[in-house]
C-alpha cells in the first residue's frame, strides 16, 4: 500500500501533468530506492560515529575481519572488497595505521608488495562495532514482516544479479 502524499508520489504526479507522453512509473521504484538507500546511509553512519569511524574506515576494518586469520589482506585485495580505488584505499589505511587500528607491512611472498593487517585494538573495535552495527541492521529491517523482508531479499538479489550479468 502506497501513501499517495509521499514525496516521490508527488513527483510523479508533477511529472505525469507536465510530461503526459512519458511513462514516469519508474520513478516510484528508483525514487523510493535512492531515498532509502541515503536514509539507510545515514542510520548505518550514525553506529559507526559511536566507535569514532567514517564509513570507509568501517568498511576497510570490516573486510580484514572477514578475511580470517591472520586477518591480513594487500591493498588491492582490499580495494576490490571494498568497492573503492586503490587511491582511495591508500587513504583509509593511512588514516587506520595513524589511529593505531591496522598495520602495514612488506609481504612475505612479493618483496614489492605491502599487506595491511587488524592489530589487536583494530579487531577488538570491528568487533564491538560489527556487533552494534548488526543490532542497527535488525532494528532496521524488522519495520518489515519476515515474509516481506524474504521477498524484498529475493527480489534485490534478482535485480541486482540481472543488472551484473
Amino acid at each position: 500500500m502506497t501513501d499517495r502524499t509521499d514525496r516521490v508520489a508527488q513527483f510523479q504526479a508533477a511529472w505525469a501533468r507536465e510530461r503526459p507522453d512519458l511513462d514516469v512509473s519508474p520513478l516510484g521504484v528508483i525514487g523510493r530506492l535512492h531515498r532509502l538507500g541515503a536514509r539507510l546511509t545515514d542510520e548505518l553512519v550514525a553506529v559507526y560515529r559511536e566507535f569514532g569511524l567514517n564509513e570507509g574506515e568501517f568498511d576497510v576494518l570490516a573486510s580484514l575481519r572477514r578475511a580470517g586469520a591472520p586477518f591480513e589482506r594487500a591493498p588491492g585485495e582490499l580495494a576490490e572488497h571494498t568497492m573503492v580505488t586503490t587511491g582511495a584505499m591508500t587513504k583509509r589505511v593511512d588514516r587506520l595505521v595513524a589511529m593505531g587500528l591496522v598495520t602495514r607491512r612488506q609481504s612475505d611472498v612479493d618483496g614489492r608488495g605491502r599487506v595491511v593487517g587488524l592489530t589487536v585494538a583494530g579487531r577488538d573495535l570491528i568487533d564491538r562495532a560489527f556487533t552494534a552495527h548488526m543490532a542497527n541492521e535488525h532494528r532496521l529491517v524488522e519495520l518489515l514482516a519476515p515474509d516481506q523482508r524474504a521477498r524484498l531479499e529475493e527480489i534485490l538479489t534478482t535485480w541486482q544479479q540481472s543488472l551484473e550479468s
